[in-house]
């Protein structure tokens, strides 16, 4: 992987404890007869499976991990991908003369060049079983770019399998198998998971079946700004269960079995576990899976802000300089777009939120995570700082389009479909390169369509579909597909752009 932040699955391995016993043998004198036994004296206490100074042990006051083990391993899955890969081969170059070949005349030599596509492994993951009949959820990276994946069952069955719909802004996939009568497991409540709480990560990599490893809740709501998309929600579970790369999209459950968690990824200068590991929350996993098997899209609810965390009652002014707010900590609202669900409750640019639906907010991941689980016409409450006085809003949440309603199954993610990252641009770059506005492309994906059509990074989108972009949520409210993208480089040319997709 690119980072030291890695994709992980799920665990990890099965740690197999390899008792060792000791034989002192000495050659030098050995006696005639065995040696009698005698019990040997010693000053410790006999063990009576206690010690002295101990409480008596109570079963039922203590976790038991077996029964949470021995059930969850039966709905985890190792999920193989295949992907179409461009092949290479050498051939002469050009100029090439077999005539003069031939007669020995040396020529220019020879080169690389593509040759027909190939299907190849290419990675390995977990999944869980959610449903009887076939579905699995999984991570968006486990499976992105497949050409074909295969399914192998704790039982040792395989199978083939499709691909439901993925969702890149969570990292979250569902996926199905023609099969009947599997194991599952249901969904726990994971915002009712406490910190120090026992919970298993179990995962299939392709070599380790069925492995599970034990740890505590460290912390909830991570937001560690690794999952790939500019509009990525994260709100991490973190725990200590060893998980290692390769093992993605494995169950994270609690004491009772219940899937509360989906192994993503771990936190490592190595790219090997030490000792945290991150799984997205099943009350934003099972949200995202209903959604991509009852309406074909997720239905993800805009609250139509862009905002700063507060830290230590500091905030970046736009020339990057520090500046002071009144509050230690929550997210100052930077700027309010006018189609939003937040601009129509009244929420104002310079306002200070510092609770969603009662939850305090100390980051911004935990606002993520609310606004997560809810779908467009939702509500959620907002309360915020303004002026020193406290104010709570009712806000009605809006799709990406900036409506309240439900999007329809043909409905675009224009902004992932582009792959890429994208910045808006200041007053002087406008002027100079005389436009009204547009978002320039800072980064750009493998695999979306500004890589395809040659997009270079630098360039600037003043139009797509010949709608004018002057800012990134401008892209966020497209919704069809894409046929036009116009705009300009930063030495002034400018460009059309006509995907053919």
């Amino acid at each position: 992987m690119k980072r030291s932040l890695f994709f992980a699955s799920v665990v990890a391995a099965s740690v197999i404890a390899a008792g060792v016993t000791a034989y002192g043998v000495s050659k030098l004198a050995e006696p005639e007869s065995a040696p009698v036994s005698r019990p040997m004296k010693t000053a410790f206490a006999e063990s009576n499976g206690v010690g002295t100074h101990f409480t008596s042990y109570e079963k039922e006051n203590y976790p038991d991990l077996t029964y949470a083990a021995e059930n969850a391993v039966k709905a985890v899955v190792n999920i193989e991908k295949s992907e179409i890969v461009k092949g290479f081969s050498y051939g002469p170059s050009s100029g090439y003369d077999p005539f003069l070949e031939f007669f020995g005349i040396p020529q220019r030599g020879y080169r690389q060049q593509q040759s027909e596509p190939q299907e190849r492994p290419s990675g390995s993951g977990s999944g869980v079983i959610i449903s009887s009949d076939g579905y699995i959820v999984s991570n968006n990276h486990v499976v992105e770019n497949a050409s074909k994946l295969k399914v192998k069952l704790n039982d040792g069955r395989t199978f083939d399998a499709k691909i439901i719909g993925t969702d890149p802004t969570t990292d979250v996939a569902l996926i199905k198998i023609e099969a009947e009568d599997l194991p599952t497991l249901v969904f726990g409540n994971s915002d009712a998971l406490r910190l120090g709480e026992w919970v298993l990560a179990i995962g299939s990599p392709y070599e380790l079946q069925s492995t599970v490893t034990a740890g505590i809740v460290s912390a909830k709501a991570r937001n560690l700004s690794v999952i790939p998309s500019q509009f990525g929600i994260e709100s991490f579970i973190q725990t200590d269960a060893a998980v290692n790369p390769g093992n993605s999209g494995g169950a994270l459950v609690n004491t009772k079995g219940e899937l509360v968690g989906i192994n993503t990824m771990i936190k490592s200068p190595t790219g090997s576990y030490t000792g945290y590991s991150f799984a997205v929350p099943a009350s934003i996993v099972k949200k995202v899976v209903v959604d991509l098997k009852e309406y074909g899209v997720v239905q993800r609810a805009m609250l139509g802000i862009s905002f700063q965390q507060i830290n230590e009652g500091e905030i970046y002014a736009e020339d990057g300089s520090k500046e002071k707010v009144d509050e230690e900590m929550g997210l100052y609202v930077a700027d309010v777009d006018p189609e939003g669900g937040a601009a129509a409750a009244g929420i104002k640019k310079g306002d200070i939120i510092t609770e969603i639906n009662g939850i305090k907010l100390e980051s911004s991941a935990p606002l993520l995570e609310e606004v997560a689980k809810c779908r467009p016409n939702d509500r959620v409450k907002i309360t915020v700082k303004r002026d020193g006085n406290v104010k709570q809003f009712d806000v009605v949440l809006r799709n990406k389009v900036g409506k309240a309603e439900l999007l329809k199954p043909d409905y675009v993610d224009v902004a992932e479909a582009l792959g890429g990252r994208f910045a808006e641009i200041n007053s002087k770059a406008k002027k100079e390169l005389k436009i009204d506005g547009g978002v320039q492309v800072v980064d750009i994906s493998e695999g979306g369509i500004l890589n395809k059509i040659g997009v270079r990074k630098g360039f600037i989108i003043t139009h797509i579909n010949d709608r004018p972009i002057s800012s990134v949520s401008d892209i966020s409210r497209l919704g069809s597909k894409i046929t036009s993208i116009e705009g300009v480089y930063p030495n002034g040319r400018g460009m059309r752009y006509s995907p053919s997709l």
